[in-house]
């Protein structure tokens, strides 16, 4: 008997099993006849064979009333625990409610985030174009540094350039001055030289001439001598002749 109502629990489990996992309606038009039994308490029965369990025990050699008490017990196991997981569970309204709430949330969300990403994309744009403005600002400064730099070593090589230049030419204009000066040393040494070759010229000369007048004197008083001389010797030969 013991084992008859160990087979009729685990009987009773299984159909629990089966009836959890379809759905908890009556069942329709077709389908055989069950029986069914309703505590005294009024909370809803699991719709079990009975019938079939109480035969099934009576078979087995269990009188008519304890199958049934057997049976009513199985069944009141199996309600209790079916409450219990309905319990545990909400029903296809409320999870149709929940998941209508929930798509809810997640279009909220969704329109949330999307909110969010355009507030996020103009917050990065913004933060973009005051980046590339503070970049072009740094860069125009930095330009502006490199500018002003380069525009003071150019003043600077100016500046250098124009002391070169300046003492390049202070340096040539001396050296022009000196190569004036021994210039003009050396043409008045060379004037003096000049002078002093024509003044010795102009003796030299001088006396030349005072030599020339005493030649020519000595010249004429010789020919005057020579043709007096003729003349004397001419008058003899001709007194001698005559």
């Amino acid at each position: 008997m013991a084992a008859a109502a160990a087979a009729a629990c685990r009987r009773g489990l299984l159909l629990h099993h089966q009836q959890w996992q379809q759905p908890l309606w009556a069942p329709g038009p077709g389908a055989r006849a069950i029986s069914q039994l309703v505590k005294t308490n009024g909370r809803r029965a699991f719709l079990v064979d009975t019938l079939a369990l109480v035969r099934k025990l009576e078979s087995q050699g269990v009188p008519t009333k304890q199958a049934e008490a057997i049976t009513s017990a199985i069944t009141e196991v199996l309600n209790d625990s079916l409450e219990s997981i309905s319990e545990s569970f909400v029903s296809k309204a409320e999870m149709q409610k929940s998941e209508m709430l929930q798509e809810s949330n997640i279009s909220k969300f969704k329109a949330q985030v999307q909110s969010s990403q355009v507030h996020f994309q103009a917050q990065l744009l913004r933060f973009r174009f005051s980046t590339f403005l503070c970049l072009q600002e740094n860069h125009f400064s930095l330009l502006q540094r490199e500018t002003e730099k380069l525009r003071g070593d150019i003043d600077k090589m100016r500046s250098e350039l124009k002391y070169e230049i300046d003492k390049v030419t202070a340096g040539q204009r001396l050296d022009l001055n000196l190569e004036r000066g021994r210039i003009r040393d050396e043409l008045a040494k060379q004037n003096e030289e000049t002078t002093e070759l024509t003044t010795k010229l102009d003796k030299e000369i001088h006396s030349l001439k005072a030599q020339l007048e005493a030649a020519k004197y000595d010249v004429i008083k010789y020919c005057i001598g020579t043709i007096v001389s003729i003349s004397a010797v001419g008058l003899a030969v001709l007194r001698i002749v005559m």
